[in-house]
């Protein structure tokens, strides 16, 4: 039987979601204690890639399972699991639904700080910067819907069948005081990396070093960079994903430790 599971992971110590034979993998840790619960080989499906140090504070994957779970697979799972993996639901599935072809929207969100923070390092990035040029950063942000072609923001686009993304919603978020920024993103697909080029261009924006008017020129010409501006993995969350048939809320928002009076610029 097909079960998908409902997870969130801290990514710190992880070198990403996928299994690498040379890598520490969220994968891996969870295949590892569920093959020792079972006493046989199990290996799961997720529902995309994360890049090392990335979070998720909503993740799925799926398992074929064959013999009766008659025990309390949640409650032993979570026990053997590392404080880093939380696991929120099992859901039995009355077919072969796959965690990752048939997500139809996926939510990612960036948090960065501008001020050294202890209590941060691990959440959220950390670029000391003074005065972000807010409105132009925003200005950018709105075009982001406008365009489907994002070739000119992916590392190595011609490894992919195409380059089209469905962005449903792009936003910009800082709080009252503006040392706390939030970047926020739905499509139904990204590229490698697209998400923290995205964001390392709004950073240049920002910062008054690349102007609203050439980051649209590259939207609109799909002109590669020579140099891409890659903003830190730490601070990037797989927030939400959606299925047909499947919409659950995030169990617990790994970004509380933020801010509550977030500000949509």
């Amino acid at each position: 039987m097909r079960y998908f599971f409902h997870i969130g992971y801290n990514g710190h110590t992880y070198n990403g979601w996928q299994r690498n034979p040379k890598a520490h993998s969220v994968q891996e840790t969870i295949e590892e204690k569920l093959s020792n619960i079972f006493k046989t080989q199990i290996d799961i499906n997720g529902c995309g890639r994360t890049d090392t140090s990335v979070h998720a504070s909503q993740y799925f994957f799926h398992v074929d399972i064959e013999r009766e779970i008659d025990f309390d697979l949640f409650f032993i799972l979570n026990r053997i699991l590392p404080h880093s993996i939380a696991v929120f639901n099992i859901i039995p599935m009355d077919g072969k639904q796959h965690a990752r072809f048939d997500a139809v929207q996926r939510k990612y969100d960036y948090y960065l700080h501008t001020y050294k923070n202890p209590f941060l390092g691990q959440l959220s990035s950390y670029y000391d910067v003074k005065n972000l040029n807010v409105q132009e950063m925003k200005k950018a942000v709105d075009l982001l819907p406008k365009y489907k072609d994002y070739r000119a923001f992916c590392t190595a686009p011609d490894k992919n069948e195409h380059t089209i993304c469905n962005v449903m919603e792009a936003k910009l978020y800082c709080s009252a005081d503006e040392q706390h920024f939030r970047f926020h993103i739905a499509s139904n697909r990204f590229l490698g990396k697209m998400i923290r080029i995205l964001m390392g261009n709004l950073l240049k924006i920002g910062k008054n070093e690349f102007t609203v008017e050439q980051f649209e020129h590259r939207l609109s010409s799909l002109e590669i960079p020579k140099i891409f501006e890659i903003a830190k993995p730490t601070g990037l969350y797989l927030s939400k994903v959606t299925y047909p048939y499947l919409n659950l809320e995030p169990r617990t928002e790994f970004n509380n430790f933020a801010k509550s009076d977030w500000i949509e610029i």
